[in-house]
């Protein structure tokens, strides 16, 4: 048995009616599966973990943020869940028109706060003004993530980057390229991964570039 949804309980304040929500979100997640690739078949015995507290485990690193960007939400996930756990103003950006529905529909299910905002588009045309915190979860590598979310940044914006096997790597290659604080905490749903966690994000050399 998945043993994440018990694990999320523990990390996160989670409400009786807010658990029963994202037992709905998870059985429309599987069953949406089937028309469209959301998530990997081989994980869904493992949904809750790998996942929906894979999403939630970012909570504790944001520091309370009042507004939340997810660039490239996929299946929903962080966006979904942090919206779902949290008082954040979230908005979600996605491209692909088969997924802003399923994310349309899913917010319904969970119920999400009217704030709640899912764009469908491309970062790069998504209507630019200041976040609290930007994340990203298996989107694009970390110096294009950089620049895609920077046009939404100031230097208090934390940045919250889940990365896999390769994350030190990708932080070792972007110091070349990119200044500020970064550090990686290791992942509680995966020993093999890291989250990425920076603020003050720069270019080397520019500052902080808006557009």
């Amino acid at each position: 048995m998945d043993a994440g949804r018990e694990h999320l309980m523990k990390l996160c304040d989670v409400s009786r009616e807010t658990l029963q929500r994202l037992d709905a979100f998870a059985a429309f997640l599987i069953a949406a599966n089937e028309d469209q690739n959301l998530i990997s078949k081989g994980t869904i015995p493992s949904l809750w973990t790998r996942h929906i507290l894979d999403s939630a485990q970012l909570l504790p690193l944001a520091e309370s943020p009042k507004t939340w960007l997810d660039m490239g939400t996929g299946a929903g996930f962080p966006g979904l869940i942090v919206a779902a756990l949290s008082g954040a103003q979230v908005t979600m950006v996605e491209a692909r028109p088969l997924r802003v529905d399923f994310l349309r529909k899913a917010a319904e299910i969970l119920d999400l706060p009217a704030s709640t905002e899912i764009i469908c588009a491309k970062v790069e045309r998504a209507p630019r003004r200041d976040f609290d915190v930007i994340s990203a979860r298996a989107f694009a590598p970390l110096d294009k993530l950089l620049a895609l979310g920077l046009p939404f940044a100031t230097e208090r914006t934390r940045w919250l980057l889940p990365k896999g096997r390769n994350a030190a790597s990708e932080l070792e290659a972007q110091k070349p390229l990119w200044q500020g604080s970064f550090q990686l905490v290791p992942s509680i749903t995966d020993s093999e991964a890291g989250i990425i966690v920076a603020s003050g994000v720069a270019k080397r050399g520019k500052g902080l570039e808006r557009k």
